[in-house]
């Protein structure tokens, strides 16, 4: 369990750390490579340097934002995108739907590190607060907050 909260505190803390815009031509090219070769209808791309690697921020299709962090090496290390609620994992909309059944699910973001997802939700109500919420994918809730 320490483990998995350390490992989430530094996935989420990634994108707090200084920020500096970087030019395409300045981004090294296995890093820019890659990312042609996996995302080539990629619109809106902005890259910026943090600490020693480059994040990347573009748009796919209709409002699909996605951030990709990538080593100096070409390496994914986190990649963050907007998702519809359909492509939550099962388990994690049967905790929605059994814990929050007056609640409209809003914004609904993937975020991947290395072999681990976590899924974050906000969820809205006319009659209750309104939340965020971290689950992984086997539908635990990892942390709750008032919105």
């Amino acid at each position: 369990m320490k483990n998995e909260i350390t490992l989430i505190l530094v996935v989420f803390s990634m994108s707090y750390t200084q920020a500096q815009d970087v030019f395409t031509s300045k981004v090294p090219s296995v890093i820019l490579n890659n990312f042609n070769l996996k995302y080539p209808k990629a619109k809106d791309v902005e890259w910026e340097k943090k600490g020693t690697n480059y994040q990347v921020e573009f748009e796919l299709g209709w409002n699909k934002d996605h951030e990709i962090w990538y080593t100096p090496t070409g390496k994914i290390v986190k990649h963050k995108e907007d998702i519809s609620k359909n492509k939550l994992p099962d388990k994690v909309q049967n905790v929605i739907k059994t814990n929050f059944k007056n609640y409209r699910v809003h914004d609904v973001e993937r975020t991947s590190s290395h072999s681990y997802v976590v899924y974050k939700l906000d969820l809205n109500s006319l009659l209750n607060t309104d939340w965020d919420l971290v689950l992984d994918e086997s539908g635990k809730i990892l942390s709750k907050t008032r919105d």
